[in-house]
């Protein structure tokens, strides 16, 4: 696996046993156990730590702990205890079920992540997984928890030459996670496993600087997916100006490093059948060109290319578990630069679907990217649907912040696909208007549209700049700006990088083209 931690899950009495080993010197172990708001734990639970009941009852008292979710209390060297450390887990719930109606706890993604902070770097663990009376989880509870951890322990650390946590020289944080059958969740751990490395390839691409991931060195990277069945084609700057993609490479002439077009395509459901397309944007870096960006957090632009990584960690995850279903994945790559051989404001530029576009702001780029990758892929491979990915506008930052990515569509029944998807794993869209009076807004009157239509309304006139390269295809477009790249902290993510959208296109694969 490529994250920092090991989950295993293993029964009750196997557990058992290894708590009555003795513990490795330097090494306490940690046991966690969820309680709920009276401090009640699952029966099994409260078998194993009956002898350090009433400390733990004092402590918790002591502290003020109530159990309610998201807190904790840790609990050092407790008399009776079988562990030199104890943390009680509150899933702030219990004295509201009624009679034997059991109450699902649902986020058990986030309870992960929250569970491994507190195990931390290079820790060694046992997660009693029994809820207390009056709870219930959800079948996929298991490998949602383990999910959050393995994402909570991702670090991008590569160029730092002193580590700050000696915690990491110890290894990878080991957690064993006891339950009563865990046969019955080791297909889902391998799932969640496959996809806990997809959002961690993703977030590291969106991580890496520039000077690093080049668009060579991002279609290289993204050429491994070879070793999973993803069959890979990367079209250089020759291929695609046989093709005519001019909006495309007119973006990264001003770059020493050339541009690239990735395809990859996984071939896992019924022969002949049409694919589920994804298209990602991805500037390695966007210095605006020519209408330059002012300096204050230029260096942010290296996550430019959030929606191209999104869609490698998708075709990853795709890949790794054989979904029953094909998918095309389509990376434009570029990097936007000032240079004498640079497009200028007011260069005009023939796309691959041959509609002209008038460039009246070379930071307006992202957009000629997709045109042109939508047009190569519902020219090529014939989708179903295609959605695309991009931190395409800063307007949608001022429309939704970074709570939700917003979403732009021509079809409902795809639309809505995405909308539940996305509140199925909590990476939430809200869908914004079309119309024909934001359209106009985009005519040239020097081409057949111009590549910004001002600064009333961006994100929408910039979907609908897209929606002209798609004709009649089942299309949405998922701006990311606010949720790509400087994501806000969470209980599962502590990068800079989210990985935002793997999880969201997997879950569209699962629920709606899989047999």
């Amino acid at each position: 696996m490529l994250v920092n931690a090991k989950f295993e899950v293993q029964p009750f009495d196997a557990a058992e046993a290894l708590l009555r080993q003795p513990e490795e010197e330097g090494h306490p172990r940690t046991l966690v156990a969820f309680v709920d708001r009276g401090l009640a734990m699952g029966e099994r639970a409260a078998s194993i730590l009956k002898d350090a009941a009433a400390h733990l009852a004092r402590a918790a008292a002591a502290a003020k702990f109530k159990g309610k979710s998201g807190t904790s209390l840790e609990v050092l060297a407790a008399p009776g205890a079988p562990a030199s450390r104890v943390i009680l887990i509150g899933l702030g719930q219990g004295e509201d079920a009624e009679g034997d109606a059991a109450k699902p706890f649902e986020d058990f993604f986030a309870l992960g992540g929250q569970t491994a902070a507190k195990i931390g770097p290079g820790g060694k663990a046992i997660v009693l997984f029994d809820l207390p009376d009056g709870l219930s989880a959800a079948h996929d509870a298991v490998s949602q928890f383990a999910l959050g951890g393995w994402l909570r322990s991702y670090k991008f650390d590569h160029y730092k030459t002193k580590k700050k946590d000696e915690a990491d020289r110890d290894g990878p944080m080991e957690v064993v996670v006891a339950l009563a059958d865990p046969e019955t969740v080791s297909a889902a751990m391998s799932d969640s496993g496959h996809l806990a490395d997809a959002v961690v390839l993703a977030r590291t691409l969106v991580n890496e600087p520039a000077n690093v991931l080049t668009p060579p060195e991002f279609a290289r990277r993204a050429s491994e997916l070879m070793k999973l069945g993803v069959e890979v084609e990367i079209l250089d700057e020759k291929a695609m100006s046989e093709l005519g993609m001019r909006a495309l490479l007119g973006v990264g002439q001003g770059s020493e490093a050339g541009s690239r077009l990735v395809v990859l395509r996984w071939s896992g459901g019924a022969e002949g059948a049409a694919p589920i397309a994804f298209v990602g944007k991805g500037v390695v870096f966007d210095s605006g060109g020519i209408s330059i960006k002012p300096a204050a957090s230029m260096e942010d632009m290296k996550g430019d290319m959030a929606g191209a990584a999104a869609v490698t960690g998708a075709m990853y995850a795709i890949g790794a578990r054989k979904a029953k279903a094909n998918v095309v994945g389509v990376l434009g790559l570029v990097e936007n630069m000032p240079d004498g051989k640079a497009q200028r404001p007011g260069d005009i530029v023939r796309s691959m679907s041959g509609q002209t576009i008038e460039i009246v702001n070379t930071d307006a780029e992202g957009r000629l990217v997709l045109a042109d990758a939508l047009t190569y892929v519902i020219d090529k491979h014939k989708p179903a649907a295609v959605v695309d990915l991009a931190t395409l506008t800063g307007a949608i930052l001022v429309a939704l912040g970074q709570e939700y990515g917003g979403l732009f569509s021509n079809n409902d029944e795809l639309a809505d696909h995405l909308t539940r998807s996305g509140q199925h794993i909590g990476e939430k869209l809200w869908r914004m208007p079309m119309g024909p009076a934001y359209d106009k807004l985009i005519d040239s009157k020097f081409a057949d549209m111009k590549n910004t239509g001002g600064r009333h309304a961006g994100s929408i006139t910039a979907a609908h700049f897209l929606q002209r390269f798609v004709g009649k295809t089942p299309w949405a477009h998922l701006d990311i700006a606010g949720t790509g790249m400087g994501s806000p902290m969470s209980d599962t993510n502590q990068s800079w990088g989210a990985g935002w959208g793997v999880r969201l296109l997997d879950r569209l694969v699962r629920d709606y083209y899989e047999g």
